[in-house]
């Protein structure tokens, strides 16, 4: 019934907006969601981690779903040396590559959940502030916030709506885009 009406109601302001003159770009269901697979075969240490990653994206945005193990759009590897890193493909697609030893110092669920957002099409903000997830390393070692900031998560929410145009994407939509740089060299050990 609530998606009958939901129609409707959207059958109606396209009608008004027609008859005004505005053009609306493919309305669609509130509950349409894209799914993204990703895949932990490649980093099994990782798997729960990747996992708890996923739940804090699939319920930060609200037209995206993260499922394990059904496809490959992301891959997940674990690399020990060389830093974690994010390439995205196209916008939901790529591989996430998260450093062992990175991993050690930092916390891995932020550096997961951090790089499946450039994945999901977020830059990297080296600005400090923990409070935001794609300040990566910047926040420094004692930062451990998995979650994306309301910003991050409507900008998310927004380049999956497909209401940005093809500018406002950027490089989301066409060629690899590598993030690395995000979380600093392991330190060596004292002593």
């Amino acid at each position: 019934m609530a998606s009958r009406i939901s129609r409707t109601l959207v059958a109606m302001v396209a009608t008004a907006g027609a008859t005004l003159g505005v053009t609306l770009a493919n309305p669609s269901p509130a509950s349409a969601a894209m799914t993204i697979c990703y895949n932990t075969s490649q980093a099994p240490s990782y798997a729960s981690i990747a996992n708890q990653a996923a739940t804090i994206w699939n319920n930060a945005t609200s037209n995206l779903t993260l499922t394990a193990n059904c496809g490959t759009n992301l891959r997940i590897y674990q690399i020990t040396g060389g830093g974690s890193y994010a390439v995205r493909t196209s916008l939901g697609n790529g591989r996430v590559y998260i450093d062992t030893q990175q991993a050690a110092q930092y916390s891995p669920l932020r550096i997961m959940t951090h790089e499946i957002g450039h994945i999901l099409g977020l830059p990297d903000n080296y600005n400090g502030d923990c409070a935001l997830l794609m300040s990566g390393g910047s926040a420094g070692t004692g930062c451990t916030n998995p979650y994306p900031s309301t910003a991050e998560a409507n900008r998310v929410t927004s380049l999956f709506a497909g209401t940005l145009s093809a500018t406002e994407r950027g490089s989301d939509s066409s060629g690899a885009t590598v993030f690395r740089d995000s979380w600093p060299a392991a330190l060596a050990p004292v002593g």
